[in-house]
């Protein structure tokens, strides 16, 4: 809430809408629009307005509010999705959240059983997506050497988290990316 605010910075609020709503139009080209951005404005404004301090450009101050208000729901539009019938939302499902952490849990304990060298070249290829030549690098081994270990690495994953074939072409183990000359 703010502070006790004299009449005089009331009025420079009041007297700075004009030219909040031009700014505001010339940004979004929506007069409706523009009209929410300037009463958004002022209502942050407002609630802010401890933070103002007196004597300085309360115009530029208000403008950057705005200008920012604008940039950050545009930001935030662009991750939305339009769905007013539900359709897109209907189609959406997720499987429950538990199964996916017992799932990790118990990928990680598989993980943890490979032998070290298995592991590490799993990890530098699979995960941290190193080409075979940047983890040969990485391991001070030959390329063949990581190729043959991320090759057996996935089997004994496999094995040990007891997937069949149907699985494993899922997806669980993403082909390693190569280093093109």
């Amino acid at each position: 809430m703010p502070r006790n605010v004299s009449s005089g910075l009331r009025d420079d609020l009041v007297a700075q809408i004009g030219s909040l709503r031009a700014f505001a139009v010339s940004l979004c080209g929506d007069r409706e629009r523009a009209d929410d951005l300037v009463q958004e404005t002022l209502f942050k404004a407002w609630h802010h307005l401890d933070s103002f301090k007196e004597g300085t450009n309360l115009k530029a101050w208000l403008f950057t509010i705005l200008r920012n208000t604008y940039f950050s729901e545009r930001r935030k539009r662009k991750r939305e999705v339009e769905d007013a019938d539900g359709s897109y939302a209907a189609r959406l499902s997720s499987r429950p959240e538990q199964d996916g952490h017992m799932d990790m849990r118990d990928f990680q304990e598989a993980l943890s059983q490979l032998p070290d060298d298995q592991r590490e070249a799993l990890i530098l290829v699979g995960a941290a997506g190193f080409s075979y030549e940047e983890a040969a690098e990485i391991s001070r081994c030959a390329v063949g050497t990581i190729k043959s270990r991320v090759n057996r690495a996935p089997n004994r994953l496999a094995d040990a988290l007891q997937l069949d074939e149907t699985d494993e072409d899922q997806g669980v183990f993403p082909p390693p990316v190569t280093k093109s000359a």
